[in-house]
């Protein structure tokens, strides 16, 4: 492949609802997506899953536009990739960044798969199919609130629940959805909202029967996360303190976690990703894929990931619909009974609907 162009699209989407976490609410979701373009005009396409403010991490659009265009986009235009995974060595001078390296690795991804004539899932070596997944909800006003959101997607078959918990919405929250729905998969999100000296209450979860809590101490964590998971019967998963496999390698190697979500945009695309499931795998960990309010390519290529085959739990990669009145790929990504049907068309899987595309966009340029 000899990328002849690489298109930058700023789009704006409205959330169907407001999406709370512990460390703030998001009603719009702003992102970039990437088109690359190949000598023969073929298109593949990315997503840059950072937000507006540095509240998740460190990178937001802003600063994943300025990476892009100043130095990824440059490194990469007119060199000839024969695989992906060349990536990873071509942006290596670039520290961090994980978020913008993502984007465009993602579109090249894509582009690979549709050149190879095949569904991107297969390309990275994914079997399963087709996938379960969870829904995650965000902090409510009450508690009767969330139980109703609750009772909708337990209903609706989602495989597991995932809620956002912080200080002060922890312990008697989760003791009422377990005073009502006493077998579902439940996890809880914590985003980094305690530290040690909150053992105590950490460990009231644990008669809850939790699948998992994710991330309850600092975001750049592995060592005090290690001194709790010795406390603990519930398993920990690592979220933000995963950036890498050597990451993963030092976590595992230490017992701060039992299980670790791996978000695409997080660990700076599928290769690395793909480097920490196969860890994961050796060292018997589970892995699930986390959500960040992705529109459709991202979402597409969270399921592709998900073919893999230590991809045990259900990921936060719900329908469309659960957050968009309208996704820019076509069809959408839609669930039955907590099952997405793997798309066996080449590249990703779905079409761009490029009307929607035009819709959202605020910005566009073109290199």
């Amino acid at each position: 492949m000899n990328i002849q162009e690489v298109v930058l699209r700023h789009l704006k989407m409205e959330l169907k609802f407001p999406f709370t976490t512990s460390f703030g609410t998001i009603q719009t979701r702003e992102f970039i997506l990437v088109e690359v373009k190949d000598e023969q005009g073929v298109s593949g396409w990315g997503e840059s899953v950072a937000f507006m403010s540095p509240l998740y991490s460190e990178e937001t659009l802003q600063t994943n536009w300025h990476m892009l265009e100043d130095f990824l986009i440059p490194m990469l235009k007119g060199k000839e990739i024969s695989h992906p995974d060349e990536l990873v060595e071509l942006f290596a001078s670039i520290r961090k960044n994980n978020m913008a390296k993502s984007a465009i690795e993602g579109a090249v991804w894509d582009l690979y798969a549709k050149r190879q004539n095949l569904p991107l899932y297969q390309c990275l070596g994914g079997e399963r199919t087709p996938i379960e997944v969870g829904i995650s909800i965000g902090i409510q006003d009450s508690i009767e609130e969330l139980l109703a959101i609750v009772k909708k997607h337990v209903e609706a078959g989602y495989k597991r629940i995932k809620v956002k918990i912080k200080p002060g919405w922890d312990v008697d929250v989760i003791r009422e959805i377990r005073r009502i729905y006493p077998e579902i998969a439940l996890m809880a999100d914590a985003n980094s909202a305690y530290r040690l000296e909150d053992l105590d209450l950490l460990k009231q979860l644990d008669e809850f029967n939790l699948m998992m809590i994710e991330q309850p101490l600092a975001s750049d964590d592995i060592v005090d996360h290690a001194m709790v998971q010795k406390e603990l019967k519930t398993p920990i998963c690592l979220d933000e303190s995963i950036h890498s496999c050597e990451d993963a390698r030092k976590a595992i190697q230490l017992g701060s976690c039992k299980i670790i979500n791996i978000k695409v945009g997080r660990v700076g695309g599928l290769t690395e990703s793909k480097k920490i499931h196969d860890l994961c795998k050796e060292k018997g960990i589970d892995v699930w894929c986390g959500g960040m309010l992705e529109a459709g390519v991202g979402r597409a290529h969270n399921i592709a990931l998900t073919t893999l085959s230590n991809f045990t739990l259900p990921g936060d990669t719900a329908a469309s619909s659960r957050y968009w009145e309208k996704d820019i790929i076509q069809p959408e990504v839609t669930v039955h009974d907590g099952l997405i049907t793997v798309p066996e068309e080449a590249g990703m899987g779905y079409e761009m609907d490029l009307d929607a595309v035009e819709q959202f966009t605020l910005k566009k340029k073109v290199y």
